[in-house]
């Protein structure tokens, strides 16, 4: 089957998250005659698959992805059907085809060409994935199958990731970090009344705007060179009876801290609170730590993959760690070199998601020749 007829089939199957919706079962397919093993594991909502040809050797290489996607939005303002998995000129449509079922084919395509040239390959391969990297985190993740694989002693040394990294050429931008995210959910009490009688109420909705302008021009810190600084949104907020005479009673706001490592969950938590007991607002804040920040401190992957995007795209490359999380958050822990690369990211998670097909063809290529340059790697990683 051809890498592209592969994504086709991938695309077709509605594995909105935490479902995977039989994407495993295709997968597994492409692995007919060659000597890999498949596990299955299924936690809270959610289910990973580990193909494995062995630990027998020192090393492993793992390419760690998932298969499940955000909704397709409103189906009537796209051109094709989502889940077609349409070809129109030399783009491939659909959801997922860039984030990241494309980066999925292309791997496993690229690792069948890999293993007919090395039938016995000098480390170990893992190919590791879940179907809920884009939903909610207490739906399940993959972190329990990182954290198995440390109460085991085994390591993943080189982790490649699919995630759709470049930007307008395939391989101009990869990411070797992530900031952290940490989300709350915050509460502002007023008094509930009519609002012609404004002294007998309270409105939390005036009351929080001078404390809304010093969150949005705070300084959380300033970064570093491999992180932009500390960012705050505000995503959601939600007041009043719907009555255009009440006043409401309360004001409930979610919003979100994207970090670099030069902040900690706790600080931001104390910077913020600490604004809030300024105003004199009377307030409950609730938080939901998503993912700490990592970055990738050691270079030889890094270099390998650059090499590689270099002999095959001939383009240099540029770091970038910005972006949301990724799935590298639950393998840093492990001491891993983490290198996310993909297709272009330009209109993930929108209508008319899609690739170019001849990018997929070169995004294949890489992903060989960097399976080609691992052999001769030094390995000088050493796991905790």
């Amino acid at each position: 089957m051809s890498n592209l007829d592969f994504l086709k089939k991938l695309i077709k199957i509605e594995s909105i998250s935490p479902n995977d919706n039989g994407c495993f079962d295709v997968i597994k397919q492409q692995f007919d005659g060659l000597n890999f093993s498949f596990e299955e594991t299924n936690y809270k909502n959610i289910s990973n698959l580990i193909i494995s040809n062995g630990d027998s050797k020192e090393k492993t290489f793992c390419f760690l992805g998932h298969t499940d996607v955000v909704p397709p939005g409103p189906e009537s303002e796209w051109t094709v059907p989502p889940f077609s998995g349409e070809i129109i000129g030399n783009k491939i449509y659909g959801r997922g085809t860039a984030d990241m079922k494309g980066g999925v084919a292309c791997f496993i395509s690229a690792l069948k060409e890999f293993l007919l040239e090395y039938k016995e390959p000098s480390f170990n391969i893992m190919v590791l994935l879940n179907s809920n990297e884009e939903g909610k985190l207490e739906n399940g993740k993959v972190d329990r199958v990182i954290n198995e694989m440390i109460d085991k002693d085994k390591f993943i040394d080189f982790c490649l990731i699919g995630e759709p990294s470049s930007s307008k050429k395939v391989g101009d931008v990869i990411r070797i970090g992530r900031r952290g995210s940490l989300s709350g959910n915050l509460k502002v009490y007023g008094i509930q009344g009519h609002v012609a009688y404004p002294k007998q109420a309270l409105n939390p909705i005036l009351g929080i705007g001078k404390t809304l302008e010093e969150l949005k021009n705070m300084e959380w810190d300033r970064g570093n060179e491999n992180f932009e600084p500390t960012s705050f949104q505000v995503s959601n907020i939600k007041s009043g009876t719907g009555a255009e005479n009440v006043v409401p009673g309360v004001l409930e706001m979610a919003f979100n801290f994207r970090f670099s490592p030069e902040s900690s969950p706790d600080g931001l938590k104390e910077m913020f609170e600490t604004l809030l007991e300024k105003s004199d607002l009377k307030y409950d804040a609730r938080w939901t730590l998503s993912a700490l920040a990592f970055l990738t401190s050691k270079t030889e992957f890094i270099d390998i993959v650059k090499s590689s995007i270099k002999e095959i795209n001939n383009i240099d490359t540029k770091i970038d760690n910005g972006g949301g999380t990724s799935d590298g958050r639950w393998v840093a822990p492990m001491g891993s070199e983490i290198v996310e690369l993909g297709p272009l990211n330009k209109t993930i998670h929108q209508i008319d998601e899609h690739v170019d097909i001849e990018d997929l063809s070169t995004l294949k290529e890489i992903y060989k020749k960097i399976s080609k340059f691992i052999p001769d790697a030094e390995w000088k990683i050493h796991a905790p």
